[in-house]
Order: structure tokens, then sequence, then C-alpha cells
């Protein structure tokens, strides 16, 4: 059997079993525990009194209710956002093609990015075969007049003779008659001309409203018809537009003229937009509709890029709370108030816009109510507490 020695009382060794030695080293654990559980718990009570501002333990028992901080938040103008996302686009895009009957691209005069005119040549088509039909409907029509200055000389001899018997009636009308048939077809070679003119004109492909290059899909030596579809794509103005989805219910009451803070991904920078058109109409399966932002031109504004924007839809007058006062739990939002007798009560709200001063409540609150502003997860419904108005002592 194992021992060890020990002195005694006076100064005597005795031998102990090792049994009883681990029997009296579990004890002196179980003493250090029990010290360090309550000097835990008494850390525990006095940061308690020190954070809710109660009295000492020498004080008396009405003075060491827990005082607690709180607010009458009042109404207040709160603005409600709507936070969104879209795709940006050009807000009047123009397609350009081919107007007239084609061939081939001799040159092209813009870029993507670049400001036109309205009319301005955008690129050419190779005309020299219609160079050659205008010079020989123009001469076409050198013969028709010269036909007709001879018609005319005829007839105006023929009238002079008639007076005389020279000539009969019926020869001054069919003099006449040739004198009106030449001077029709001088008419209709000029027409010819002037549609042979209008279909070359036609073989320059112009920007029909002034605005800004987006696209080009046409390149010199390029054989183009009017089937070739799109060659250049344009923003008229410049004016760009976010398209925006929204749900149904935030459509609903969106106001046109709304204004808009837009941010484009990639950039910090924001600009600022209009709601200018509320689609009248909800996608089923998505159950969103689509407002129209205009934007100013900038070149951080690219269509097909993608936003996010900020839509104040009005303003509202609503109690607005520190975001210390309002908690959660499975139930929903909530905030303790201080009601009669200084009780403790838990009051559901209803939140709304979270702006840099607070988040607003929808309902729920008058803003007369003592709402305690923090430490609210420290106290339970009941409880009576003492008030202190937040700014003042």
């Amino acid at each position: 059997m194992n021992y060890e020695t020990r002195l005694t009382a006076n100064q005597g060794v005795e031998l102990l079993s090792e049994e009883e030695a681990a029997r009296q080293a579990r004890r002196r654990r179980l003493m250090i525990g029990v010290v360090a559980l309550i000097a835990v718990a008494f850390a525990g009570l006095l940061a308690y009194r020190a954070f809710f501002g109660g009295a000492g333990t020498d004080a008396a028992p009405s003075q060491a209710m827990p005082v607690v901080t709180v607010i009458q938040p009042g109404q207040q103008a709160v603005d409600h956002v709507i936070s969104v996302t879209g795709t940006l686009a050009a807000r009047r895009e123009m397609p350009v093609g081919v107007a007239g009957e084609g061939g081939m691209v001799s040159r092209v005069l813009v870029e993507p990015g670049q400001w036109v005119s309205a009319g301005q040549v955008l690129a050419t088509i190779d005309r020299s075969v219609q160079v050659q039909t205008n010079a020989q409907l123009a001469a076409q029509i050198n013969v028709a007049r010269a036909d007709a200055r001879l018609a005319q000389s005829e007839l105006d001899r023929a009238q002079s003779l008639v007076s005389r018997g020279f000539i009969s009636k019926a020869d001054v009308d069919r003099r006449t008659a040739t004198r009106d048939s030449a001077v029709a077809r001088v008419r209709v070679a000029e027409a010819s001309l002037g549609e042979s003119r209008a279909r070359t004109d036609r073989l320059d492909i112009r920007a029909p409203e002034a605005g800004m290059v987006l696209t080009r899909n046409v390149e010199p030596g390029q054989v183009v018809s009017s089937g070739s579809g799109v060659l250049f794509r344009m923003a008229k103005g410049g004016e760009m537009e976010l398209l925006a989805r929204l749900s149904e219910t935030d459509l609903s009451g969106l106001p046109v003229g709304a204004q808009a803070a837009v941010t484009p991904v990639g950039t910090d920078r924001s600009f600022t937009g209009r709601v200018w058109q509320v689609s009248p109409v909800i996608d089923p399966a998505t159950r969103q509709g689509i407002a129209r932002l205009a934007l100013p031109y900038d070149p951080a504004i690219r269509p097909g890029g993608f936003a996010t924007a900020r839509i104040v839809r009005g303003t509202q007058q609503q109690p607005l709370l520190p975001e210390s006062a309002v908690l959660s739990d499975e139930k929903g939002n909530f905030v303790y108030l201080v009601g009669k007798g200084n009780k403790v009560e838990r009051r559901p709200v209803t939140t709304g816009t979270v702006t840099a001063t607070g988040i607003a409540i929808t309902s729920g609150l008058n803003g007369t109510e003592k709402v305690v502003m923090r430490a609210g997860g420290f106290l339970n419904p009941g409880e009576t507490v003492k008030p202190a108005l937040a700014g003042k002592n």
C-alpha cells in the first residue's frame, strides 16, 4: 500500500493513504471553483448595476430599479425610398439602315460615341451607275424641251396664217395638240430625273435626328440592301434612361416625376434622374413592372450596363427610432415601452425606410410613447424601471 507523509500540527510526520490524498485534492479543487463562481457572479452584479445606473448595495429598494434611457420620437418627415436595380439604355434608340436600293458601301464617316446632327451622312454607297442614269435622263429633258420649242413655233406660225385662209382651223388644232404633247414629255422627263436623283440621294445613309452614335455594324466594301438590318444605332439627343424593375406593390403608387439617385455598376458616382414613365402592365411571370428613369448624358452611363437606384417615392410623417431601439425575434419586430407605473411593455411594430438617422416606423407607434433606446435585450415585459428621457439629466 502507497503512503505519503505530511507534517502534523506538532511538526510530527503522519503517513496518508493514496485514496485520502486524492479526496483532499478534489475538495481543494471544488472550493477553488466555488470561490471563482462567486467572484464571477459578484462581478456580473456590479456590471449590471453600473450599466443601468442602479444604486449601491446599501441603497433603498426604491432606488435599486434599473435606469433606462427612453425617447419620445414624435412625428418626422421621412422620405419613402425604394431601392431598385435595372439596365441602362438609350431613352429613344434609333436604328438606322438602308432606305434605298443599296449597293456596295464606299465610305463610313462616323464612329461609336460620336455626336451627329440631323441629316448628317453616316455612310455612302457607290453610285456610279446612278450617276450615268441621271445624266441620261437630263439629256432626255433637253430633247423634250427642244421638241416642245419646235412645236410651239409651228403653232405660232399656223395661228398667224389661219386668218389669211392659208391654213384651216383643223391644222391649228393639230399643231396645238402636238405642242401640248411635247410640253407633257418635258414634264415626264423632269419627273423621271427627279425620281432618279431622289433614289441616288437615298444611297447616303443619314442620321434621322441629332444624337450620339451607339453602334456601327457596317464597313467599307460591304454590300448592303434594305434587308441588311440595322447598320447604326443612335441615342436621340444623347438621352439615357434606367429601366428599373419594381414589384407591383411599389409600382402602384410611384408618381411620374419622382426623383432618384442612380449609380452605375463600376463607379461610385451617382446621377440624378426622374421617373418619366411607369409601365401600365405587370409581367405575370415575375409580378414586376418597369419604371423608366430619365438620365442626362454622361460618359459613365453606358447603354446595356447595370445600375442601382434609390427612388424617393414620397414624404410621410412617421416616428423615427434609432436602430438600437428596434428588436426582433421569431414573432417579428418590436420595441419596449415604459408605460403606466414605469412598467416595461412590449409593442410589435412595422418598420419602413432605413435612413442614416434611424428606422421609420410605419405602424405600431404614434410618436408619443416612451421607447427604450437601448438595452432592451436585458428587459422583460412587466419589469419596473426608472426612465430617463434622452438628452436630459
